[in-house]
């Protein structure tokens, strides 16, 4: 089935996902299972300060700035601890409410026969559950994770590491965070930028069509 639905061959190769907010709308769950362990800190943590300052970085860097939320600052050690009690609810929210919107799975179940790939700056066992309730995990050729590389976005390191994997040239990420979209550019990409994953499916679509041969 073409990706675009018109019979053409797309000058891409590769359609390379960012996770959270352009797969899975998982932003919310991931605030609310910090802000809940803040909370036990003394650390209050507002929605809009986590969408301005944490989405698309890597969850070290992360909880760094969760520390500098305190005064005097917070030991990096107290909170990085809380990082596996933090995956263990999230994971059951997960579980409580799947995360990937319908018209997003069914996306990746049509862009056959490009390649695909999850860049994302979230840490794998996150990552792997929710690709897997979904049944999409097997579509994905490569998934290049938080722990898979020294720099994480806005370096370019996450998407040349998964452009090297997937053995292409002309790629397209979609990417929700400045940071990501910083990440690809600087790997050579080319970036559709959405502000929810409930319309990552249109946009994608929008910009294949507009890039068939």
């Amino acid at each position: 089935m073409n990706p675009t639905g018109a019979g053409h061959r797309s000058r891409y190769e590769a359609v390379l996902f960012d996770f959270d907010g352009v797969l899975a709308d998982s932003e919310p769950l991931h605030y609310a299972c910090w802000r809940e362990i803040l909370a036990e800190k003394g650390i209050r943590l507002d929605w809009e300060t986590y969408q301005r300052f944490c989405i698309g970085r890597h969850d070290r860097h992360m909880v760094e700035f969760f520390c500098s939320l305190k005064h005097p600052p917070a030991a990096f050690e107290e909170l990085w601890a809380e990082y596996e009690r933090k995956r263990r609810l999230f994971a059951a929210r997960v579980a409580a409410t799947p995360p990937i919107p319908p018209e997003t799975a069914e996306l990746v179940k049509s862009l056959h026969p490009l390649k695909l790939a999850v860049v994302t700056s979230s840490d794998r066992t996150e990552v792997v559950p929710v690709l897997a309730a979904a049944g999409l995990l097997s579509r994905f050729d490569v998934l290049v994770c938080g722990d898979d590389v020294s720099h994480p976005k806005p370096a370019p390191d996450p998407y040349l590491r998964a452009r090297q994997a997937l053995g292409i040239e002309r790629g397209l990420a979609v990417e929700d965070s400045e940071a990501g979209v910083a990440s690809a550019k600087a790997a050579g990409l080319d970036v559709v930028q959405v502000t929810s994953a409930q319309e990552t499916a249109r946009r994608v679509r929008e910009a294949l069509n507009r890039t068939e041969l």
